[in-house]
């Protein structure tokens, strides 16, 4: 008996946690097409330097935004779907560029507990329409 109400027991959970799962990455999503409004994407590029780094930003199982004056880098790395803004990236690069293919680690801020690694993609840039292209000449 004890083994018919277990799967049950799962597949409810399952079943009433999937539409709050579903939700979550559109959320993260909203987040960003709101953070990107008025912006057209450039062309990506697989590297920035730590000069293209004045703040970064965890967009919630979407992306990493890092904001170089006017304009704003999106990554979206692998594994998109663990970030949270409640952890703290620690970027494993070489050198002074962090990279395509360069690992993320995300850590727990107040314990500083390691969680996932995510794998960086290709960094687009976003610029306001009619706006600074110095991207353009900086990107690597």
């Amino acid at each position: 008996m004890k083994h018919r109400i277990l799967p049950a027991l799962a597949a409810l959970t399952i079943a009433t946690a999937g539409p709050a799962l579903a939700e979550e990455p559109s959320r993260g999503e909203a987040r960003l097409a709101e953070m990107l409004e008025g912006r057209v994407a450039g062309e990506p590029v697989h590297c920035l330097h730590e000069s293209q780094r004045d703040s970064i930003q965890i967009v919630d199982r979407t992306a990493i935004v890092f904001r170089d004056g006017a304009t704003l880098w999106v990554n979206r790395p692998s594994g998109a779907r663990m970030l949270s803004n409640s952890d703290l990236p620690v970027f494993h690069q070489y050198g002074t560029q962090i990279c395509r293919h360069d690992r993320v680690e995300l850590r727990d801020r107040i314990g500083g507990v390691a969680g996932p690694i995510l794998i960086l993609d290709s960094f687009v840039p976003y610029t306001k329409a009619g706006g600074d292209k110095s991207h353009e000449k900086q990107g690597g």
